[in-house]
């Protein structure tokens, strides 16, 4: 947190989802960020802030030795964190203002009832511990004063009983009542709080636990960020320590018993039965604590978990909800891939594999999160060679599902348990170039399964309707960029995946098929591949201008003339092509013949290696028409729908770095050569009516307009 606030503005001027995929930049931006502490270190000591200064060292301390030999997971942290503080932003922001209760509330009012059930749970089982002291104290007095009576009878009397003793007798019966009436009301409230215990024990098993598992499914493909398990935590721990209040407090019980019964003792009816309740509530909890608090992902992809390359180290972390002292460093956990299934489990000809690295932790107590957990780092996968083996299986790689199991045993005096808990499915590959396909068969598994086990998944997968898969296919662009995709954009991929009659219809089944492998254009181009091909694209080269709501995008070409049709001359739009399988976009403007008819153009599409030469908004700035004995002009004026293009792009325009280094040199410099840049040229379309489009033709290195003077 501190580290966010200081250096706020740096941490928030790179993109980090690069730098995790890229060694050396993480490693570059390791160095930078502890050069960035080492220069606040510095602006603190001439306040003489002693304090602050501290904590600065402290925290390089830390860093260097959590990422000095692994930069890329500081990254893939950062990227992670920035992600999630721009979705908990734009869900505040989409709400505000809303009336009624929103969902939020509803859910921070049964978190509160809950957590009074917890708290008074607690509440109940203190005030036991202090009734059985009570007790304690009233037995050890009634045993006291029973025997001094006694012993007087024995020897002062010689059996003659007085009216002093007969006075004592009726006053030690009468401690009797009471003591036995003490002892009945112990009995009943560790009973009640056995039956609250179990109550309680049941929601967090059976609702509040499936529902954060739920909740980190969504978030694993991309939905909003998983919340609430250190919550989850504090209620399993408080039950978890009061059920083992409880079985002391039996045990204090019998103390009691063995010091003191008599005939129908209230602590001794039934009290074998409640030892075997607190035990079997206390291993249940145990049995249900462990989750997989990170799921299995590559630091090099972090926006898309549960998709494993052979022979790159991926990441894993292993939490138990129950924070008890005494399982700190007990707990051995081994992870294992496909362990125990069974026949209808598995799909025959399905790949096998090992895991190497360091494949056992020790779950301890850590500093920075105080949770209980253990994560594994630097696993990988390799496929085991099988001569036996046949090609045999209906799936492709990356439809062939596995799980990774975690597996433990807790033993403590008169208790043995073993836990296990298992990964979300996984799917493998071995090259990254199956990525894509791999992650919309995550996307899918996720959209339509909650079993954790059903690796036959693909051998008949269910469809989906379009309202469920819109909000995961918007969640693909929140995830990696600042917006979502809007409703005119998701109508557009409504029409290519439904048809027009069905267009935006929520109720409208989308198979499998259609998603992710049959072609929906004349290029032969999967709907998933072309989505995920925009996606990168976005990323890689148009984050700016797609955050800023300038790229419209998803748009048919009908579409596109309707919205340009009654715009200025000049005003133009970006929409992505559809005819590109690694994504492409193209400027679409439109102009007026004599007559007053609008004619819309398209320039060819840019793709991801036009675009790594030259940016998008560069091409806007210097996009040229030529033609024979005509000035050349840039047809561009008005981003959609009235937007200057200076106004839209002229703070993401670049110069050349010869240009720059002109700037900074003294005017004594001699250069070697003339400066250039690299700009679009097109021949002006034909203007007759039906005339072709606009193409874009190679990309020219055009000296600027300035004169040089050499010696």
């Amino acid at each position: 947190m501190e580290i966010r606030q200081y250096l706020s503005q740096w941490i928030e001027s790179h993109d980090w989802e690069s730098v995790a995929s890229n060694v050396s930049l993480a490693t570059l931006r390791f160095h930078e960020l502890l050069n960035q502490l080492d220069e606040h270190y510095s602006r603190l000591g001439l306040g003489n802030n002693f304090l602050l200064q501290h904590n600065i060292r402290k925290i390089k301390r830390n860093l260097q030795e959590h990422f000095q030999e692994d930069p890329v997971h500081m990254a893939m942290i950062i990227a992670s964190t920035l992600n999630e503080e721009r979705k908990i932003l734009q869900k505040a922001l989409s709400s505000k203002g809303k009336g009624g209760s929103s969902p939020g509330s509803i859910t921070m009012e049964h978190q509160n009832d809950f957590g009074n059930k917890v708290n008074n749970l607690k509440t109940t089982v203190q005030e036991i511990e202090q009734d059985i002291q009570a007790l304690e104290d009233v037995q050890d007095e009634y045993d006291f004063k029973r025997n001094t009576l006694q012993s007087r009878v024995e020897v002062e009397m010689n059996g003659q009983i007085t009216k002093e003793i007969q006075q004592e007798e009726m006053a030690i019966r009468q401690m009797f009542v009471g003591l036995s009436m003490k002892r009945e009301v112990v009995i009943k409230e560790i009973a009640n709080a056995l039956t609250l215990a179990e109550q309680i024990q049941l929601t967090l098993i059976s609702e509040e636990l499936p529902e954060w598992k739920k909740r980190q499914q969504m978030a694993c493909i991309g939905g909003p960020p998983n919340a609430c398990l250190d919550q989850l935590q504090s209620w399993f721990t408080v039950v978890a320590e009061c059920l083992q209040q409880i079985r002391q407090q039996l045990k204090k019980v019998q103390e009691l018993v063995q010091k003191f019964t008599y005939n129908n003792d209230p602590l001794t009816l039934g009290k074998s039965q409640l030892d075997e309740q607190a035990l079997l509530l206390f291993k249940n909890i145990i049995l249900n604590s462990l989750v997989v608090e990170r799921q299995p992902c590559m630091p090099t992809h972090p926006q898309r978990p549960l998709v494993i390359k052979t022979g790159v180290q991926f990441t894993v972390k292993i939490r138990s909800l129950v924070k008890l002292a005494e399982l700190n460093c007990q707990l051995k956990i081994k992870v294992t891939i496909d362990k125990g299934l069974t026949e209808k489990d598995t799909i025959k000809g399905c790949r096998k594999f090992n895991i190497l690295g360091t494949f056992s932790k020790i779950m301890n107590l850590e500093e920075s999160s105080g949770c209980l957990a253990a994560e594994f780092r630097h696993l990988q996968l390799k496929e085991m060679k099988c001569n036996n083996r046949t090609n045999e299986t209906p799936l492709i790689i990356s439809e062939e599902l596995h799980i990774l199991n975690f597996e433990t045993q807790l033993i403590q005096p008169e208790l043995c348990i073993d836990l296990s808990i298992t990964s979300l499915p996984i799917v493998v590959i071995s090259h990254v170039n199956q990525l894509p396909s791999a992650w919309g068969s995550i996307l899918w598994y996720n959209m339509c399964c909650c079993e954790p086990h059903n690796l036959t998944f693909f051998l008949n997968p269910p469809p989906v309707k379009w309202g469920q898969l819109s909000k995961i296919l918007s969640w693909q662009f929140s995830s990696v960029t600042k917006r979502a995709l809007n409703s005119e954009q998701l109508s557009t991929l409504s029409n290519k995946l439904l048809g027009h009659e069905a267009q935006g219809d929520p109720e409208g089944l989308i198979h499998w098929n259609t998603f992710c492998k049959m072609s929906l254009n004349e290029r032969g181009i999967p709907f998933w591949v072309w989505i995920d091909g925009i996606l990168d694209l976005i990323k890689r080269h148009l984050l700016n201008i797609w955050n800023d709501g300038y790229i419209i995008g998803f748009l048919s070409k009908e579409q596109e003339k309707a919205l340009l049709r009654d715009k200025l001359e000049g005003t133009f739009l970006l929409r992505f092509s559809e005819t590109c399988r690694d994504g492409g976009i193209t400027i679409t403007w439109v102009e007026y013949s004599q007559n007053g008819e609008p004619k819309t153009h398209s320039v060819k599409p840019y793709t991801k290696s036009d675009l790594a030469s030259i940016s998008l908004p560069n091409v806007i700035r210097d996009y040229t028409l030529t033609a024979a004995e005509k000035i050349p002009v840039n047809p561009l004026v008005y981003l959609y729908p009235d937007i200057p293009k200076e106004e839209a792009f002229g703070r993401y325009y670049t110069s050349s770095s010869d240009e720059e280094m002109e700037i900074d040199k003294p005017r004594s410099y001699i250069r070697p050569y003339i400066s250039r840049r690299i700009i679009s040229v097109s021949d002006e379309p034909v203007s007759s009516v039906g005339a072709p489009q606009g193409k874009k033709t190679n990309m020219r290195n055009v000296s600027p307009p300035k004169h040089l003077n050499y010696e």
